[in-house]
This record gives structure tokens, sequence and C-alpha cells, in this order.
């Protein structure tokens, strides 16, 4: 914690145990799945870690975060200062209601299990941990491409930067020019006695502003063109940095490293395309896998090659690797993302309350990785997390998942596109 919040001091205690707690948490899970393709310790302290874990985390994630934020919320507010004990729990009260009308609307309700049961808890923080992932894997799967990629950079050349850096000094000296003969004006006025005292109230203000005197020049109508200038002055910087930074991306981009990931971006440019058919495919065909990619891949190319291989050994290594690389870049990339988020918001007051939330999202993120890094798991290593989880409608996350992605997925083309057609037609305009 100390090295993602170094910048911002984090004074309360309570907060950095809960947001370590939270991560350590998280990290744990991650790790019992770890433990469960490689068979380390016996079943039933697995079961009984999971069980402790889920546990913790749910009670973490729904009592003692929420109330916290609440709490801190009202610590804030001078008037609320004194009661804020109180305040704070009706506004976890009210958190808890919504929370809990969250499962209304989707299939995730079971009678069998009791109000404060780990299904009834896990179901709701699934839905908006999922609803999370498939956000920021829909925009990413489609931005990885967009920010790798030669192809989408506009071509710059250093004729370009000196035209738009000439454009910027002129309307600098323009600027200079004219608050000049503004400054001339005005001590033309003082000179000749036209000017004896600073006008008073409205109407003097608007009659010294708007009258002109003979001889002299329209003041109003000299700042009114200084106004512009300085706004065109303003988009014109912007462009012009634009410009600099979009150069650094080409000729870095025909470095060993840059043409590294330029391939990269073709590669995920083919990922992302196939990722958003195959959701496609599972909506409309209302399709859920059964089997694991990895068995699946490997069954596919044994059958086909037609060659003697043990798919049960060599998926269980092979899903080791796959699942350790999800794992090692959701929480890679969830916190760099979160780092970010903190440093563009944050301030002295509200550092605890966006630490808390920072903290709530990651539990509720990482809780919804296990729920889907599961059907990435061979059937034989999903048995005691299908049991800890209890009989939830994992069909319907995986279902609900590709629905947001797609969503995700599109609206990120559609931004990316727009963004990418109006560059070269603003560079044009100015």
């Amino acid at each position: 914690m100390r090295q993602l919040f170094k910048d911002y001091e984090v004074r309360q205690y309570v907060v950095q145990v809960v947001f370590s707690v939270t991560f350590a948490f998280s990290c744990t899970m991650f790790e019992l799945i770890i433990f469960e393709i490689l068979g380390l310790l016996n079943s039933s302290s697995r079961y009984f870690h999971w069980k402790l874990n889920l546990c913790v985390i749910l009670l973490v994630l729904v009592f003692v975060v929420p109330f916290y934020i609440g709490y801190f919320v009202v610590s804030n507010i001078r008037l609320l200062h004194r009661q804020r004990l109180l305040f704070a729990c009706v506004l976890w009260l009210t958190f808890m209601y919504f929370f809990w009308k969250l499962g209304d609307p989707f299939p995730i309700l079971s009678p069998k299990h009791g109000i404060l049961s780990i299904e009834q808890l896990i179901s709701r923080v699934g839905v908006i941990g999922v609803t999370l992932m498939a956000l920021l894997s829909g925009f990413g799967a489609v931005n990885c491409p967009y920010t790798y990629m030669s192809y989408f950079l506009r071509n710059v050349t250093e004729a370009d930067i000196l035209a738009l850096e000439r454009r910027l000094q002129q309307t600098m000296d323009m600027i200079v020019s004219k608050k000049k003969r503004i400054a001339t004006v005005r001590r033309n006025l003082y000179q000749r006695g036209e000017v004896h005292s600073k006008p008073s109230g409205f109407w003097g203000i608007i009659k010294s502003v708007t009258s002109s005197t003979p001889g002299s020049e329209n003041l109003t109508q000299i700042q009114q063109e200084v106004d512009a200038l300085e706004e065109l002055s303003r988009q014109l910087f912007l462009e012009t940095a634009d410009l600099h930074a979009t150069k650094e991306r080409i000729e870095y981009s025909k470095t060993f490293q840059g043409k590294y990931f330029n391939f990269l971006g073709y590669f995920f440019s083919i990922y992302c395309v196939w990722k958003i058919f195959m959701a496609t495919i599972n909506i409309v065909f209302d399709r859920v896998g059964k089997t694991d990619p990895v068995t699946r891949g490997i069954e596919i190319t044994v059958n086909y090659l037609g060659i003697q291989f043990d798919v049960k050994f060599w998926s269980q290594h092979i899903s080791f690797i796959l699942v350790g690389i999800i794992i090692v870049t959701s929480i890679r990339g969830l916190l760099i993302t979160l780092t970010k988020f903190f440093y563009a918001i944050s301030s002295s007051k509200s550092s605890n309350v966006i630490v808390l939330l920072l903290a709530q999202i990651m539990g509720m993120y990482f809780v919804s990785s296990v729920l889907l890094i599961r059907m990435s798991m061979p059937l034989e290593y999903r048995t005691i997390i299908t049991e800890v989880l209890g009989e939830l409608q994992f069909n319907f996350y995986h279902r609900w998942f590709d629905v947001i992605f797609l969503v995700s997925a599109l609206s990120s083309i559609l931004f990316l596109y727009l963004a990418h057609k109006q560059a070269p037609e603003k560079h044009m305009a100015l």
C-alpha cells in the first residue's frame, strides 16, 4: 500500500489495515487456485482455507469497507461531525438495501440458502465484479492494439510540427501586440485626463467598457479579439504537444521494442476480433463452454494429428501456466489502473475514502475472477471451488460477462474510431 499511494499520506491506520487485508485475502484466493492445480495440501485443508478465505473477504467487502466509507464521508462534513457514527450506520444500511435489491433482476437467488449465507453474498458481489471485469476487458481488448500498433499512428513530419509551432508563435505575437495597443490607449486616455478614477457601481463599469471617446479605439472589441486569440493559442499548444507525442511514438515504433509491441498489437487485434465473435455466438445461441480451453485445445490437436499424448498430464501443467499468467496480469493491470485513478482524483480530505473504494473494487474484482477462472481449469480441479462457492448459477455469470464485454468492446471501437477520425480533421482545421 505504501508503494501504491506513496505520494499521498493515508493517515488512518484502519484504512491501511482494511486495504492490506483485502489485498492479502484476494491474493490468497489465487494462491489456493494454484494449490488446486498442483495438488498441494490435503483436500480437507484446502476446503477449510477456501471457506475461511471467502468468509473473511465477504465480511470485509459487505460489512467493514462500506461502513468505513460512510464513516469517513460523514467525517468530512462539519455539520454531521458530532453524529458521524449514527449517520455512518444510516449510510451502511442504505448500501445494504441496494446491495440486496441488486439480486432481484438477476437469476442468482435460491430459497435454499439463508440471508447471510456465502451463496447469497457472493452471488451479488459476483454481479458487480463480473460487470467491472467485462467493462475493463472490453476496453482493454480494443485499446491495447490501438495503443501498440503503428497502423493507427498519424503520419507526422518535422515540417508539420514546425508549421504548427510557427502558427503558435504568430498567434502569441498577435496577442502581445494587441495587449500593447490596449495598454497604449488606456495610457493616452489617462494622460488626457479622460480617466480620473476607477468606475464605481455596475453601470459605471458598463459605461467605462462600452463607451469610446473620439480618437480612441474600441477597447471592448480589442479585448474580445485577445480572448479569441488566447483560446486559439491554447488549442494550437495542445495540438503541438499531441504532434510531438505522435512523432515520438513513430520514432519508438522503429526500434526493436517498438516492432515487438507492434507485433503484439496485431496479435491482440486477432484476439479482440475472435473474442467479440465468440461472445456474440455465446449470446445468440445461449452457449457456455463445458470444457476448459486448454483441455479442449489439446484434444482437438491430438485428434487432428493422430498422435499418442497424455492429455490429462499436459493439461494440468499448461493450465497451471495459463492460470498463473491470468492471475499475474489481472493483479498487475488492476493495480496500475487503480493507482492512476487514485492519483487523478485524490486529495488530502478524500484520500481515505478513495483508498477504501479502491479496496472495495479490488476485492469484488478478484472474487469475480475466481468465478470466471474456474471455467479455465480442468474439471477435476474445480471440485472444491464449486463446493465452496455453492449452488451458484455459473452459466449466468459467463453469459453476463459476454454481454457486457461485447457492449464495452463495441462502444470502445466506436469511440476510438471517432477520436482517430476527428484528429486529422482537427489538425487540418487548425
